[in-house]
């Protein structure tokens, strides 16, 4: 992998990623960009704990623009994009709109292809661990700002999940403290370790899951399954055979055959409601530890948190939606229409061939 880091005409950074060592990255972005003005603000909730960014200046953000007019897609004569140069394999950069911005944190785009009308789930194997080198590169990079406390990387699919733009895409957010579902999770291991003398929460629940009905798929290194208390119609976990706390702790062996076992993953999510089907709508979503102190969760550190991604789908069955209405918006008492074992068997039926 090579890797070009230069700034856009206002002075964001964007970042190639490239498969090939000698590929020269030096177009400059030829578009008269006035400097990024943010407004983003994290305000914490004094009931709940929380915080919440309150970003006004996305309200002007890019909405649904025509394939031509893709901001995605490669520069190429007069049409100029946010990517200065005419093809690449792997570009992050600076979100010209983001919900996180300087003490508050950063936000980042990833595209994962110069092809407009690909999937990740389309996505040779060879590019799929491009991406992930570069998501394990950015985690390393943006851990290392004063105001970030956890990074976040992932992927919303399709329209029915809000995208505003198809080219395929994903984003990373790099929060100024610790998310509340990770927070969630960090109490439970604590109370654990604390209640069993010692074990790891993780460990424990992947050994049930591995010795049981839900298990979509199983490799050396990674095993996916829908878990017990699935709160998506379609829901699986994936997560590496060893606990590792991040994307960085991931060897080469896991890192290797994760784009065999993530692409299966994925273009069985498009096999799920049979042929003939819209592309599934999905969020794919890789939970990291958090690189602050974690003083608050009595008796653990990064290291009793293991890497796992999410990837869930909103899509109930054929032509409907999973909606968050009165109990999961108002009370997050999720109602999940779909058994988690007949998620799993029907996840596995749709295996490739």
């Amino acid at each position: 992998m090579k890797k070009t880091s230069t700034r856009l005409a206002d002075g964001r950074e964007l970042i190639y990623y490239d498969l090939s060592d000698d590929t020269v990255r030096d177009a400059a972005d030829r578009r008269p960009l006035d400097a990024t003005v943010t407004t983003s603000e994290i305000r914490r909730d004094p009931l709940l704990g929380d915080s919440v960014a309150i970003a006004s200046h996305r309200q002007g953000r890019t909405y649904h623009p025509p394939a031509d007019e893709c901001p995605l897609c490669p520069s190429e004569g007069d049409r100029l994009s946010e990517i200065p140069d005419s093809s690449y394999d792997v570009v992050v950069f600076e979100n010209r709109f983001p919900s996180l911005a300087g003490d508050s944190g950063r936000c980042e785009v990833v595209c994962f292809t110069s092809d407009h009308n690909a999937s990740f789930g389309s996505l040779g194997e060879e590019q799929a661990r491009l991406v992930l080198d570069a998501w394990t590169d950015r985690t390393s990079e943006l851990s290392h700002l004063p105001s970030v406390e956890q990074v976040f990387c992932f992927e919303n699919r399709g329209a029915e999940i809000g995208v505003t733009l198809q080219h395929p895409h994903g984003q990373i957010y790099a929060y100024p403290f610790t998310t509340p579902r990770t927070s969630l999770m960090l109490r439970q291991v604590a109370a654990h370790k604390e209640a069993t003398g010692g074990a790891n929460l993780f460990d424990t629940v992947l050994a049930e899951e591995r010795a049981g009905e839900r298990v979509v798929l199983e490799s050396d290194h990674w095993v996916a399954y829908v878990p017990y208390a699935a709160h998506w119609p379609y829901e699986v976990h994936l997560y590496p055979q060893r606990r590792v706390p991040d994307l960085l702790g991931l060897d080469e062996a896991a890192r290797a055959e994760f784009p065999r076992v993530y692409l299966e993953l994925l273009r069985r999510f498009d096999r799920i409601f049979g042929e003939g089907e819209p592309p599934t709508p999905y969020i794919a979503a890789w939970h990291q530890a958090p690189f602050g102190t974690l003083e608050e969760f009595d008796g653990i550190t990064r290291d009793d948190f293991a890497l796992h991604l999410e990837l869930f789908t909103i899509r109930r069955t054929s032509g409907k939606l999973k909606f968050l209405a009165g109990s999961e918006s108002g009370m997050n008492v999720f109602i999940n229409d779909v058994p988690p074992e007949r998620a799993a068997e029907r996840l596995r039926e749709v295996a490739s061939s």
